[in-house]
C-alpha cells in the first residue's frame, strides 16, 4: 500500500511537471509569434511609409537616368495534345536621382530603383494554329511581350541607408509596438502585463516600457528591420513579471483537485494505519488485562478454596473460633473480587454512557474527609500518616456525593499501593481556592513514574511496565475511572510526578454559590 501511494504521487508529480512545460512550450510559442508579427507589421508599415512618400514624385513624371530591360520567354511544344505554351517573364527597371528632403537625412539626393514587374503564360491549341496558317509565332511573342503597367516597388539599398541614419525613436512608437502586442496576444488569450524594448546591439534604446528590466533568462526577443541579408542591429524584447503566475493558472484547478484528493488518501491511508497500531495495542493491552485480572482472581480463589478445605477438616469444624475466622476470609475474599468485577462494569457503562450520576451541592471537604476514613487504618497498619490541609475558604461543589468519594479513595489507594514496602506511606491532602474553581492535590512520597507513563496513567488498563515483577496488585482502571467522572463533574484531572520521589495528583472544581 505504501508503494503504491508514493507510486501514486509521483505519477501526478509527473503528469502535473509535464503539464507546466507543455504550458510553458505553448506559451512561448505565443509569445515569439507575437513578436514576429509585430516586427513583420512594423517592417511593413515603415516600408509603405517609405514608398508612399517616393510614388507621388515618380508619378509627377520624373525622366530616369537610366533604363534596363530584361525579358525572358519560353516556348514549349507538346505533340501529345497538341498544344504550344509560351511563357513570358518581364522586368523593367528605372534608376532615379532624387531630392532627400523628404526624408531628413542631411543628403543633397538619393538614388532610387524602379522595378516593373510582369508575368503571363498562353496556350495555344493545335487546331486554332492551323485555322490560321497567316498566324506568325515570332510577331505574336512580340506582341505578348510588351510589358505592362502592371507596377511593384522594391527597395534597394538606398532604403536600407535611408532607415539606417534614422535613429530608432523616430522609426517606431512604444505606443504602436504595445497596440501590436497587446491585439495579438490577446488573439491566444494572454491577458496579462508585460514590459518591452527595443535594444540596439545589446544596448537599450529610447523605445522601451515602464519599469523593464533585461532577464536573460525569462526575456524572449526577436530581430527587427533586418537587411536583404537577414541581419539587423535591433532586437525587439518582451518580459512578463507574472508569466509563472499564468502559465502555473491553466492547471491549478487540476493540481489543487489532485492535491486534495491525494491528501485525502494519505489521510485515509494513515488513519487506517493508525487504526491498525491502536488495535494491537488495545490487544495487547486487554491481554495484559486479562492476565492481571487473572492474577488478581487466583489469589481470592486459592484463598476461599484452602479456607473450605480447612472447614470441612473434623478437627476445625467444631473449633467455633476458627470456623468463623475462615468464613471472614471467604467473605473479605469474595468482596475483594466483587470490587473487581464491579470496578470493570463501572468503567463499561461510563463508556457507554450508561452510568446514571445524579448530581447534587456537596461540601468537599466532607467527601474529603470520608474518603480518608476508608483508607486510614491501611495507612496505620503500615506506619504511616495522611496530612490534611484544607484551605479553602469555599468547597462547595456540585458532585455526585458516592462516584466522587470513590475517585478520592481511588487516588489515596494509589498512593498507598505506589509507596515501597520499605516505606511507612506519607500522602498529603490539600484544597486551596484559585478563581471560583477549587483545588484538590493529592501528593505522595511514593516510587514515582515516568514522563512516558504521566502522559498514559489515565488511560484505560494502562500499567507502567516494571518486566515481570507483580509488586502492585492492579489492572489499570482506577485512574480512567477517576478521569471520566472528574470531567462528567466538568472538572479537570492531571498528574505531576518525578521517579522515586512520588506523585501529585490535581483536582480541579468549579465552584458553586
Amino acid at each position: 500500500m505504501s508503494l503504491s501511494l508514493i507510486g501514486i504521487i509521483f505519477v501526478q508529480a509527473y503528469y502535473i511537471n509535464n503539464s507546466i512545460e507543455n504550458e510553458e512550450e505553448q506559451f512561448t510559442f505565443n509569445v515569439k509569434k507575437a513578436l514576429s508579427y509585430t516586427s513583420k507589421e512594423i517592417e511593413n508599415r515603415e516600408f509603405k511609409d517609405y514608398v508612399i512618400k517616393l510614388q507621388p514624385l515618380i508619378n509627377q513624371g520624373v525622366t530616369p537616368d537610366s533604363t534596363a530591360f530584361r525579358e525572358f520567354y519560353l516556348k514549349e511544344d507538346n505533340s501529345d495534345s497538341n498544344e504550344k505554351l509560351i511563357y513570358r517573364n518581364s522586368i523593367l527597371e528605372e534608376n532615379y536621382k532624387l531630392s532627400s528632403s523628404i526624408f531628413d537625412i542631411g543628403l543633397d539626393s538619393i538614388n532610387i530603383r524602379k522595378v516593373l514587374s510582369d508575368r503571363e503564360t498562353k496556350i495555344l491549341k493545335g487546331n486554332a494554329i492551323e485555322s490560321n496558317s497567316n498566324l506568325n509565332l515570332d510577331a505574336m511573342m512580340f506582341e505578348f511581350g510588351k510589358l505592362s503597367k502592371g507596377v511593384e516597388i522594391f527597395y534597394d539599398t538606398a532604403y536600407e541607408d535611408l532607415s539606417y541614419r534614422v535613429p530608432i525613436h523616430k522609426r517606431i512608437s512604444q505606443e504602436e509596438i504595445n497596440n501590436l502586442l497587446k491585439s495579438k496576444l490577446a488573439e491566444d488569450n494572454i491577458y496579462i502585463d508585460y514590459q518591452f524594448a527595443i535594444y540596439s546591439n545589446d544596448l537599450a534604446t529610447k523605445v522601451q516600457s515602464e519599469d523593464f528590466e533585461l532577464e536573460n533568462a525569462s526575456t524572449f526577443s526577436i530581430p527587427i528591420f533586418q537587411n536583404k541579408n537577414d541581419l539587423s542591429n535591433y532586437r525587439l524584447l518582451i518580459n512578463f513579471p507574472k508569466r509563472n503566475v499564468f502559465v502555473q493558472s491553466s492547471i491549478i484547478k487540476m493540481t489543487l483537485l489532485s492535491i486534495i484528493f491525494t491528501s485525502i488518501i494519505i489521510i485515509a491511508y494513515a488513519s487506517a494505519l493508525m487504526q491498525l497500531l491502536r488495535q494491537r495495542k488495545i490487544s495487547e493491552i486487554k491481554t495484559d488485562f486479562i492476565n492481571n485480572m487473572t492474577h488478581e482472581f487466583k489469589t481470592p480463589i486459592a484463598t476461599i478454596n484452602l479456607a473450605l478445605d480447612a472447614i470441612k477438616n473434623p478437627q476445625v469444624i467444631d473449633d467455633k473460633e476458627r470456623v468463623l475466622r475462615y468464613l471472614k476470609m471467604i467473605k473479605d475474599e469474595n468482596k475483594r473480587m466483587h470490587a473487581q468485577v464491579e470496578n470493570v462494569l463501572r468503567i463499561s457503562k461510563l463508556e457507554r454512557n450508561e452510568l446514571n450520576i445524579s448530581k447534587e451541592r456537596v461540601i468537599l471537604h466532607d467527601l474529603i474527609e470520608d474518603a480518608i476514613t476508608h483508607v486510614q487504618l491501611i495507612v496505620e497498619d503500615r506506619n504511616g500518616k495522611i496530612n490534611i490541609e484544607l484551605l479553602a475558604d469555599k468547597s462547595s461543589v456540585l458532585a455526585n456525593e458516592t462516584h466522587f468519594t470513590n475517585v478520592i479513595v481511588n487516588i489515596l489507594d494509589n498512593a498507598i499501593k505506589y509507596t515501597p514496602e520499605s516505606r511507612a506511606p506519607i500522602i498529603d491532602v490539600s484544597t486551596e481556592n484559585v478563581g471560583t474553581n477549587i483545588l484538590l492535590k493529592i501528593k505522595d512520597q511514593g516510587s514515582g513514574m515516568s514522563k512516558a507513563a504521566q502522559k498514559r496513567v489515565f488511560e484505560k488498563f494502562y500499567r507502567e511496565h516494571t518486566g515481570d515483577r507483580h509488586d502492585v496488585k492492579g489492572h489499570g482502571l482506577g485512574l480512567a475511572y477517576v478521569k471520566r467522572i472528574v470531567e462528567d463533574h466538568q472538572g479537570h484531572v492531571s498528574v505531576e510526578s518525578e521517579k522515586d520521589k512520588g506523585s501529585t495528583f490535581i483536582i480541579k472544581l468549579p465552584l458553586i454559590s
